[in-house]
């Protein structure tokens, strides 16, 4: 067996979501909302399987997804991709990034990752042959610094994994902050892998910014999107990859040994829905920052820590308040003795990293995050 898949111990998600069904627990840990999705695209995809091809569609993806992909990121981020050559369709963001960390990274090339982190970065750039250089982030506010990114880059730099909006933190990165890291991969000469699968889920009249935008970064970066986060229908596993011509040559060739294509209905009824109106990315953005401050409110009013979530599904607490000193631990109790689960962010961190702050998934009906607020009273009394 490969040691990088079977030493890997069973993940922090797993554990939490079997210990919220064992106990019947309100499950705030794994990271989907409640919402089914909108029902005009759901039914496009129904649609498409009655009447339309299911057959292998094109590897690259269907046409008309890859131009309209192409014209929603014209619209919301001013960027211009050639739907014919900058564009790919992948059976989820995750298959993107294995798949681009596969076609980019050869042996002992170095790769930079920032932490706290999607916990399937660091295995799949181990399996590729990659060498991590962790960049550890410190809450509340989880910044980039001159001084980490120097100590984390060097002249066998090959790739700089970045995720933005951040989960689990709930970072966006702004301006100045993309513009620090773009000077170092262009220093280094380094090709940015941007994880922006949240990049409609901003919230205070934030606009995403992409990498790829900024001067210099036009050729050396790879994004890449979600269907399932914009439309909250996260198993739906369509991804969206956007490169320039001769980095997507060789993207598409990984591609292509992976999985090859996405099943065609929903790449027709996410092609329909990429081109709704501008007030459904609207309103997905209001429901989801009305279900953060409510959530967020009556956490404060418990008296718990809250860190300012800026975007995605996900809100922090700081646990130090309480007295305690180990998210993992506490979370467990936090699901056996008080019956709601979340997930402990140590878990996202390669080095010893942050251990007293504890993720939440906001992105639920009103009715389970109270129930959840009614449960975690029971924590700040048994902490007084």
């Amino acid at each position: 067996m490969n040691p990088i898949f079977a030493d890997l111990p069973t993940t922090v998600f797993e554990v939490m979501s079997q210990l919220a069904r064992e106990t019947g627990a309100v499950n705030l840990g794994q990271g989907f909302p409640d919402d089914p999705g909108p029902l005009d695209v759901r039914e496009r995809a129904a649609q498409a399987v009655i009447e339309g091809w299911n057959q292998y569609p094109p590897m690259m993806g269907l046409p008309e997804l890859r131009t309209a992909i192409a014209a929603h990121y014209r619209h919301w981020q001013g960027l211009e991709l050639q739907a014919e050559t900058e564009v790919m369709v992948t059976s989820g963001a995750t298959e993107a990034l294995a798949g681009a960390l596969m076609a980019l990274i050869e042996p002992g090339d170095e790769v930079v990752l920032f932490e706290p982190m999607y916990d399937a970065y660091l295995p799949l750039v181990r399996r590729a042959g990659g060498v991590p250089r962790f960049v550890t982030l410190q809450p509340p506010e989880f910044r980039l610094t001159e001084e980490a990114l120097a100590r984390a880059f060097s002249d066998r730099t090959r790739v700089v994994l970045f995720n933005n909006p951040l989960n689990p933190t709930g970072t966006v990165y702004g301006e100045d902050q993309l513009a620090l890291l773009a000077e170092f991969c262009i220093r280094h000469d380094a090709v940015a892998l941007c994880d922006e699968v949240w990049e409609h889920v901003v919230f205070d009249r934030r606009r995403h910014r992409p990498l790829m935008a900024l001067p210099g970064m036009r050729e050396r970066t790879i994004k890449i999107g979600s269907a399932g986060k914009i439309f909250n229908l996260t198993g739906w596993k369509v991804g969206f990859v956007g490169a320039s011509a001769p980095l997507m040559r060789v993207l598409a060739k990984a591609h292509q040994f992976l999985t090859f294509t996405t099943p065609p209905n929903l790449q027709a009824a996410v092609a329909y829905g990429l081109a709704k109106d501008d007030a459904y990315f609207e309103t997905l953005r209001a429901d989801l920052q009305r279900s953060r401050d409510r959530f967020a409110d009556g956490l404060s009013t418990l008296g718990l820590t809250v860190i300012p979530s800026q975007g995605t599904y996900f809100l922090n607490i700081d646990i130090a308040p309480l007295g305690e000193t180990d998210d993992a631990a506490f979370c467990r109790r936090l699901v056996v003795d008080h019956g709601v689960a979340a997930i402990p962010v140590s878990a996202f961190y390669a080095t010893q990293g942050v251990r007293t702050v504890v993720r939440f998934c906001f992105a639920k009906r009103d009715a389970t995050l109270d129930a959840a607020l009614e449960r975690l009273a029971g924590v700040v009394r048994r902490a007084a």
